[in-house]
């Protein structure tokens, strides 16, 4: 008896102590906030690096366009300012930007003269588009993962892999709060996160780069020891030791390349999978996978069938991530807040 009392009481102690840490935690709300309000810290202490207004020449190359110059500010006027010189088919169908060659997202201020083209998905060669678009779909699947669970959970977004369009899907990798790991995704937790992907694409939000010095990314991310890493590993692979930063509605992340200039890009968009793939450092790692086309670019229903059975199977970014052996159901109904 004595025995038995014992453990009872070690088991309360244990879930105070959770229960403690829990309260300790702040929310999802808390977290969102704080990596706002330093983004937007950032990015004002940035644009006043331009007091006066300078004027610079952008040199417009493409179909129709060569030969074009368009006088813009310093500092202020972004490739998409310049599409909103040309026509309403450049403002809506732009889709990245080639400044002096290099990929230049649509909101990335100009800082210098320069040449530029407005990248598209209907160009002879679209593959800049494409990988820009597949990166934004799967951080747009990111963004709806972040904010999808109740605030009883936790969610971890670990770096999104970086896979071609020939892949099949878009993949996000996270891991899901201990208390999920038995929970296998329905039907319906699917088409649950399909329409929280949707709604962020109706709202037709900016993605808002920005490039800061790790110091700012690693405040942004106080809050995560894993996005902390990520920052590390990522300033150390730049030329310049920076990291890019995007802001999408009140969602703050990391990217690996640059984005497309809004979510109301993406048309047909479907969330296809949740697959396990092993434990590791954060928890249970999962990939979330996805298929999208672009408003530009749509597909018949027969098709767009086929297309996704494709963007259900796995993934395969490495030899170490296979697929764990799939846990039996979870009874309890979805914890989706959509």
């Amino acid at each position: 008896m004595a025995t038995r009392s014992a453990c009872r009481a070690l088991e309360r102690r244990f879930a105070s102590a959770a229960a403690a840490a829990a309260a300790a935690r702040p929310s999802a709300a808390e977290v969102r906030s704080q990596r706002n309000a330093v983004f937007s810290r950032e990015q004002a202490r940035q644009r006043a690096l331009y007091p006066r207004i300078e004027k610079i020449e952008v040199s417009m190359q493409g179909p129709g366009l060569d030969g074009t110059l368009l006088v813009m500010n310093r500092g202020m006027s972004t490739p998409l300012s310049c599409a909103r010189h040309l026509t309403e088919y450049h403002v809506n169908n732009s889709v990245l930007a080639l400044v002096d060659g290099e990929p230049w997202p649509l909101h990335q201020p100009l800082t210098d003269s320069c040449s530029m083209t407005l990248l598209t998905f209907k160009d002879s060669d679209p593959t800049l588009a494409n990988q820009a678009y597949w990166r934004s779909c799967a951080a747009l699947l990111g963004q709806v993962l972040q904010t999808a669970f109740k605030d009883d959970y936790t969610v971890e977004l670990l770096s999104t892999p970086e896979v071609p369009v020939t892949s099949g899907a878009f993949c996000c990798d996270v891991a899901l709060d201990p208390q999920l790991d038995s929970w296998t995704p329905s039907e319906e937790s699917l088409r649950s996160l399909t329409k929280g992907a949707q709604q962020l694409i109706h709202k037709d939000l900016p993605w808002e780069p920005l490039e800061v010095a790790p110091s700012v990314a690693l405040e942004v991310f106080s809050h995560s020891r894993c996005k902390q890493e990520e920052v590390e590993e990522k300033a150390a692979q730049h030329p310049k030791g920076r990291v890019t930063l995007y802001r999408c509605g009140d969602h703050v992340l990391l990217s690996a390349g640059p984005l497309v200039g809004r979510t109301g890009l993406c048309s047909q968009y479907e969330v296809t999978a949740l697959h396990s793939l092993r434990q590791g450092p954060w928890g249970l790692h999962r990939r979330a996978q996805g298929l999208s086309l672009p408003l530009q670019l749509q597909a018949h229903h027969t098709v767009w069938r086929k297309l996704r059975q494709r963007a259900e199977k796995l993934v395969e970014v490495s030899r170490l991530e296979e697929a764990a052996p799939p846990s039996p159901p979870d009874s309890t109904p979805p914890p989706t807040s959509q």
